[in-house]
């Protein structure tokens, strides 16, 4: 029997291989089909970004966009249907995965509107819609890590919805995503709600911690030695709170767990390497460990399978992570700064994304709209 390959291997180290990607093209063309098959793929995950280049870029959704026209619904709605529309094709091709994965793995992500990032009511209520329109049981909200955003997981568990907690940047907000996760199963659980049902994941950005690091290190004329280090090490420090928040020493996780709550597994997101000096598959070969979900773009998913090297990395150097904080500190790198930014600017880029595909999607109507008339 041949050796697995470095993304099968992932797998067996109990690492879940998602890809952050999601097209009308790539389910059409049997592509994710043919990832799911053959390169371990057991998730999805889409942002507004993401849409925003699978739309503007392809005539794929055209067909569908005629079939539009006449309900004479705002461009904003139409991006919503065809998001909606992708999302549901790939639930139904992973729903396999999750009814096998007894529903560890098989889920596709959508995103609330980034629009909504500070307001809780309105998280709460997109994300209601979206699983009921897209009602699939592998279905994902994604709902920010804002403050605003952190009530409305709670509020979203405890009214028995799955939730992807996406754009954490610091180890103090992952914890406060974790135990809005366990306070919402709380509540859920209090009034009658079977906890097993639930699933979430805390998805942690990585790479982009180091690209806003590394320029404020040069232009401090810091070492270079510190560079190209905080993405890594923050990842490695919010898996040891997780495993000290849903460790069986921890008697309120306790009581969940023996009611079958399933822990808030961590996902690294954000995890092409963005600075070519470094190695293209640096953010999954140092983050590899159980329990947790890498969701890498397709060039990362496939130069990994290419040329991956895999070994248990993600709990190493914690001493040396909790060092660097201060190292970084020293060096005039404010980090309570740098995760704030960049939470602010990333919540800003998906609001520029969903600006441009519904400005995309106008133009486009009106490009069809003649011929859609002649029919």
């Amino acid at each position: 029997m041949s050796e697995k390959r470095p993304l099968q291997q992932l797998a067996e180290l109990g690492q879940s291989v998602w890809i952050d990607f999601l097209s009308r093209e790539l389910l059409a063309s049997g592509e994710l089909a043919r990832l799911v098959r053959e390169d371990a793929v057991v998730g999805v995950t889409s942002n507004p970004a993401i849409f925003e280049k699978a739309i503007t870029h392809s005539g794929a959704y055209d067909r569908q966009l005629r079939d539009l026209l006449p309900r004479e619904v705002s461009a904003k709605e139409i991006f919503g249907e065809l998001a909606r529309a992708d999302v549901t094709a790939a639930c139904d091709l992973l729903r396999p995965v999750w009814e096998q994965t007894g529903g560890r793995d098989g889920y596709v992500s959508i995103e609330v509107d980034p629009n909504l990032a500070h307001d809780t009511n309105a998280q709460y209520y997109e994300a209601r819609q979206l699983h009921e329109s897209i009602a699939r049981p592998n279905v994902l909200v994604k709902i920010p890590a804002t403050k605003a955003g952190v009530t409305a997981i709670e509020d979203s568990i405890a009214a028995g919805r799955s939730i992807n907690v996406t754009l954490i940047f610091s180890v103090e907000r992952y914890a406060a995503v974790a135990r809005a996760y366990r306070d919402g199963l709380r509540r859920f659980r209090a009034g009658g709600g079977d906890v097993a049902a639930i699933r979430s994941f805390a998805s942690f950005f990585v790479s982009r911690l180091d690209s806003e690091t590394d320029r404020r290190l040069d232009e401090l004329g810091a070492p270079q030695k510190l560079k190209g280090k905080l993405g890594i090490a923050n990842a490695r420090l919010a898996y040891e709170s997780y495993r000290q928040l849903f460790s069986p020493a921890d008697e309120l996780w306790a009581e969940l767990a023996a009611a079958g709550a399933h822990p808030q597994r961590c996902l690294w997101a954000s995890t092409s390497t963005k600075n070519p000096s470094y190695r293209d598959v640096l953010y999954v070969e140092e983050l590899i460990g159980p329990d947790t979900v890498n969701t890498m773009p397709e060039e990362t998913l496939l130069a990994f399978q290419d040329h991956g090297r895999v070994a248990p990395t993600l709990e190493r150097g914690l001493d040396e992570a909790h060092r660097l904080l201060s190292r970084l500190a020293a060096a005039g790198v404010d980090y309570d700064d740098v995760v704030e930014t960049l939470e602010a600017d990333a919540i800003e880029k998906f609001s520029d994304s969903l600006s441009r595909v519904v400005a995309g999607l106008e133009a486009r109507r009106k490009e069809l709209a003649p011929s859609s008339g002649r029919r």
